[in-house]
């Protein structure tokens, strides 16, 4: 059962996806997560690629997104683990048909895949405190084939794999980071943006 899994991201991966969620706060943004399982059965997530921030929903650009994104990863002996993704309302903290079904999609694949859902009431928290846990809702899917939330008991089922990560993601907030934030809408418009984010933690 894909809820009895434990998931480990890492700090870049982590941070992107926020950061991506922040360069379009008004809008729904999505994002992949790829990593690899470990042999203690620990999902460990380990890159984070984000993908739109219009028309989330649309098929074609999602599938050569998809392509690439695999290929350039398969390489690196990293597969698609997971599905991030961040509502367009502030308030909304339900998972969307289009989060469910590109989640059903990568968990043909990968049984265990980790959906993760921005909390926007934790985002706002993390100045006023010292919470390490990171700022998302953990989804995975259960014996009924449904996501269902996990961790929510504070069994912590998802960590940040350097406990550090929050006050790093406070410090690229403060310096507006999330304006480098490239996703594949940017790089579909112009193709010599990078996709890969490769200068941002530089």
């Amino acid at each position: 059962m894909g809820g009895e899994s434990r998931y480990e991201i890492h700090q870049n991966a982590y941070i992107k996806l926020v950061l991506h969620a922040l360069n379009h706060r008004t809008s729904a943004v999505n994002a992949v997560l790829l990593g690899r399982s470990a042999a203690t059965g620990t999902v460990e997530i380990v890159e984070s690629v984000p993908l739109f921030h219009s028309q989330i929903g649309l098929l074609p650009p999602l599938e050569i997104a998809l392509i690439m994104i695999e290929e350039y990863y398969s390489d690196r002996d990293l597969s698609i683990v997971g599905y991030f993704h961040a509502n367009e309302r502030y308030d909304d903290f339900e998972l969307s048909t289009v989060a469910r079904n590109i989640g059903d999609h990568i968990t043909r694949y990968f049984p265990q895949a980790a959906l993760l859902l921005l909390d926007n009431k934790k985002l706002e928290a993390l100045p006023k405190g010292k919470n390490p846990s990171p700022v998302v809702q953990l989804y995975a899917k259960d014996t009924s084939t449904s996501w269902k939330l996990v961790g929510s008991d504070r069994s912590n089922q998802l960590s940040v794999k350097e406990p550090s990560a929050n006050i790093v993601l406070l410090d690229y907030i403060s310096s507006e980071k999330w304006k480098d934030i490239v996703d594949f809408d940017d790089h579909l418009d112009d193709i010599s943006k990078d996709w890969l984010n490769l200068d941002v933690f530089k």
